[in-house]
């Protein structure tokens, strides 16, 4: 990369903040104005900046985005998944960036088999729900929401944001005609939802810090505004809707991140009042599923009442207090989810750091024998893919791995055959068996281990070039699952490992709790001990090694920056979180009341002000020698705002010994046209990869070639 430029340096324009006796002076808190012309200007010169400085990078972008191109069968169909009288499925078409929603008539009611339909040719039939490449006409950005069609049938009913900023306009089609109904909706979540009338649709409005706090009921074509049904006033929850497989409940699901409240209406009923599950208690979570067990109407209730890894109740719907226990707690297991069908329940559970599901028949007098659903793979992911059906005679499966692709299966029920449907395709001479993935893990500073995915091509030199990737929030998991653009590192030399710290849930809801609040810092230390591990044991090199997170992941390589410097040859952060204190100390902006109980409260708390002040990257950037770094962010994003990594860069370019040697090694690549996903459509997507991944090879030292 070329140093010979002069960075863009923002000015200085002091900001003053006061908390519990700590003042901090932000000098460049002035950059949060976008309708600035001085911030959009400042922003522009970044991106020129960096265009340059990576310049010489531009031939392994266009190399990179052509191999991810030629591996990619870009006109391609889904497997088709029915629903009534049609199997539904997606199509691609090469040169276009969006997809195409699409079904065709069920030919044999009594014959689940997904026809073999040819991409190539015209499928009998063939109606087109949605084309995403006609809706985006017209607009930089384009995001479809939902796609959700009437349980008939006959209506179809869909969101889009063509902003970034996850606000989204609601439109409805009937499919018997083509045409267009008036009824438009706009400023709305994402998500709707049909009643079972066919006519009511359910869905919900943010307030105005981005939080969804509102459910609304509205009738299609009935020229009526639409009805509040429920609005959720504590800050701190989140609302959402839904209903269950069996068509007989609608679903408002009130909830912190700590603590839920359920209730349920008749999906029959477009007029129906909603009845609380459980009255919410602090700490309590749990999630409710509609079984129907000889003969009655049951609730299936996960939660974690005296359960820290949950534990799964049932009870009939007229009295849901009336729990008996299915699955008692168990402090190695964590149970996820339970979806329920006629006549079996499927299970969701995590153990040694991997997802499952077990399948549990359902009879006229209880429960059968739970049967393990198993794969030979070391690293494999499996779960539930397209089953929208309430009654079916097969169950649709997905599994995957770092290098197994996608692969769809039914499920036989009644033989317990399983149908390989699908292998994701992978054009060229991609073959499983010249990579390796293994399982390794760190010792943390305080003894706790840490599980490690690694994946590689066979015979790689070690140590060699690698990146490090982590997440650490919010209970997520980073499980194993395929990627074709990796290929372009993996064939580079390139290492790729996944660090599993803690504030993930991959060894449970502990793992979790002691990498968040009071113990946030633990996500830090774990991915600086799995850094120092990957050295130590020959893998890799610190001058080769490059730390990659996104959004609350940013934050985590953004405090790694700090803490372990020398660990890293390169920081690549992705719409990162790096400057938390400001924003959870404002109530206004979109991740603060909601996440407190994930980072804590600093405006009442000074405890936790000044724990999170202790780790907060833009606040704790001091002079020294920082690895590179390549900041990407989203002038639209909605949930970590641009300012964020805006800030970062600038503190980070102020706080360099020799800033003339060293601004080249600090970068900020804005997209003005993009959300908290990124840019939208499928060939963008692949040159923001490319960049990302030419930048990577460059830091790392690895080999650039083919």
């Amino acid at each position: 990369m070329s140093g010979d430029v002069t960075a863009p340096i923002a000015k200085r324009v002091d900001t003053r903040r006061e908390h519990h006796g700590d003042v901090f002076v932000d000098p460049y808190e002035w950059l949060r104005d976008k309708e600035n012309s001085d911030v959009v200007d400042y922003l522009e010169a970044e991106n020129a900046f960096t265009e340059h400085v990576t310049e010489s990078l531009a031939p392994l972008r266009q190399k990179i985005f052509d191999e991810i191109k030629a591996r990619t069968k870009e006109t391609d169909l889904s497997v088709p998944t029915r629903r009534g009288d049609w199997w539904y499925y997606g199509r691609s078409f090469q040169g276009k960036q969006y997809g195409v929603q699409c079904r065709c008539p069920v030919d044999d009611p009594e014959d689940w088999t997904p026809p073999e339909l040819d991409e190539n040719t015209e499928i009998p039939g063939e109606q087109v729900l949605l084309d995403e490449n006609v809706e985006a006409e017209g607009h930089d950005f384009f995001s479809l929401g939902a796609a959700s069609v009437s349980v008939d049938g006959n209506i179809l009913a869909y969101s889009v944001d063509v902003k970034g900023d996850e606000r989204y306009t609601l439109r409805f089609k009937d499919l018997r005609t083509g045409k267009r109904y008036d009824d438009e909706i706009t400023g709305i979540g994402a998500g709707v939802t049909w009643a079972a009338d066919n006519a009511t649709v359910y869905y919900v409005t943010v307030d105005d810090a981005w939080r969804p706090d509102t459910v609304w009921r509205h009738r299609l074509g009935s020229g009526q505004s639409a009805q509040r049904v429920y609005h959720e006033p504590d800050e701190r929850y989140w609302i959402g809707v839904g209903r269950t497989r069996s068509n007989k409940y609608v679903i408002i699901a009130a909830g912190s991140a700590v603590t839920s409240e359920l209730r349920y209406g008749d999906a029959e009923d477009g007029d129906t009042d909603f009845t609380v599950v459980w009255p919410r208690r602090d700490g309590v979570e749990y999630s409710i599923e509609h079984a129907v067990v000889g003969g009655q109407d049951r609730f299936l209730i996960l939660h974690n009442d005296g359960a820290e890894n949950f534990t799964l109740v049932e009870a009939p719907v007229t009295d849901p207090t009336d729990v008996t226990t299915l699955i008692e707690h168990r402090e190695d297991v964590r149970l996820d989810a339970v979806d329920a069908f006629d006549g079996h329940l499927v299970l969701s559970y995590r153990e040694d750091a991997l997802p499952r599901i077990q399948l549990w028949p359902v009879t006229d007098t209880g429960y059968g024998r739970a049967q393990d659903i198993t794969f030979d793979s070391e690293l494999m992911s499996v779960g539930l893919s397209a089953n929208p059906n309430w009654s079916a005679p097969k169950l649709r499966i997905g599994a995957t791995s770092f290098v197994t692709p996608v692969r769809i299966y039914d499920l036989d029920l009644a033989t317990g055959e399983r149908t390989l449907l699908r292998e994701q395709p992978v054009l060229g001479d991609y073959r499983p068996e010249d990579y390796v993935e293994r399982r390794d893990w760190a010792v943390a500073e305080d003894g706790a281990r840490v599980p490690i995915s690694i994946v590689h091509r066979a015979g790689v030199q070690f140590p060699a070039p690698a990146m490090l990737y982590g997440y650490g929030a919010y209970e997520s998991c980073e499980d194993p699952r395929f990627s074709i653009a990796r290929l372009s590192l993996l064939d580079r030399g390139m290492v790729f490992a996944v660090a599993h710290v803690r504030g993930g849930g991959e060894l449970g809801r502990p793992w979790y709790e002691h990498g968040k609040m009071l113990e946030k810092r633990n996500t830090f230390t774990d991915f600086i001990a799995v850094a120092r591990h990957l050295d130590e044991n020959g893998t890799v090199r610190p001058e080769n090694l490059v730390a990659y997170g996104g959004s609350a992941g940013g934050l985590l390589v953004g405090a790694v920056a700090n803490m372990a410097p020398e660990r890293f040859a390169g920081i690549l952060a992705a719409v990162p979180f790096v400057d938390p204190l400001t924003t959870i100390l404002d109530p206004s902006l979109p991740l603060t009341v909601t996440e407190w109980d994930e980072w804590g409260n600093p405006l009442d708390d000074p405890e936790v002000y000044r724990y999170m002040k202790s780790y907060s990257p833009y606040e704790n950037v001091s002079p020294g020698n920082y690895p590179s770094i390549l900041a990407m962010t989203s002038l639209n994003d909605t949930r970590v705002f641009y300012v964020e990594p805006a800030k970062w860069v600038a503190a980070l370019r102020h706080a360099q010994k020799d800033p003339a040697a060293e601004s080249a090694r600090v970068l900020l690549k804005t997209e003005m046209n993009a959300g908290h996903g990124g840019i939208s459509g499928r060939y963008e997507r692949w040159k923001e990869t490319a960049f990302q991944y030419a930048w990577l090879l460059d830091v790392a030292k690895a080999e650039t070639g083919g």
